[in-house]
């Protein structure tokens, strides 16, 4: 058997992933557009990776929730994105993964270093990758801001736009939400 024959044979009865990652500013509609990528066919998945550790991010929360429709499943996962992925992932023929940028704080705020941060970053695509499902990935664009005063932050802003290219590299498609409008960059 060649090699080509037993590529073929081993993808044969395994669906095929497609990951689409959406990148904006906050309040670009990146979420919206997330939601409109992923049309009505289902199964879905949103997964959610805020916290309501405070008043004003419970109600951002509760205004996110309020945009789905009851036909989405809503999966709060702060840390282990990866092993729900690797999971679960593959019960669903939609899944949307909002936000990286939360997700990648949560790791920040546990004391993670970058190296072991972009690691999860690939574990987390071979994950996506292994659900035979559309997964969309909402993430911010924080470098197209002012450049922030303060070391941690600049930091931050610089590991989250290495994540973002990793994701968009690993990406089927990619866009730029801008104004509540997509652009497409892949």
């Amino acid at each position: 058997m060649s090699p080509r024959t037993r590529r073929n044979a081993r993808s044969v009865g395994r669906p095929k992933s497609r990951i689409i990652v959406v990148l904006g500013g906050a309040s670009s509609g990146k979420s919206e557009i997330a939601l409109q990528l992923a049309g009505s066919r289902g199964p879905r998945a949103f997964v959610a990776t805020g916290q309501g550790l405070d008043a004003e991010m419970v109600e951002r929360i509760a205004r996110h929730r309020a945009t789905r429709s009851a036909e989405w499943q809503t999966i709060e996962e702060p840390l282990d994105v990866e092993a729900w992925f690797a999971k679960q992932g593959a019960e669903y023929r939609i899944i949307v993964f909002d936000c990286v940028t939360l997700w990648l704080s949560n790791l920040v705020g546990i004391g993670l270093g970058e190296s072991i941060i972009l690691a999860h970053v690939g574990t987390l695509l071979d994950a996506m990758r292994r659900t035979g499902a559309t997964v969309i990935i909402v993430s911010n664009e924080l470098g197209s801001g002012l450049v922030p005063a303060e070391p941690s932050v600049r930091a931050f802003r610089d590991l989250s736009g290495r994540v973002n290219q990793c994701l968009a590299a690993g990406a089927n498609e990619a866009y730029l939400a801008v104004s509540g409008l997509p652009l497409r960059l892949k």
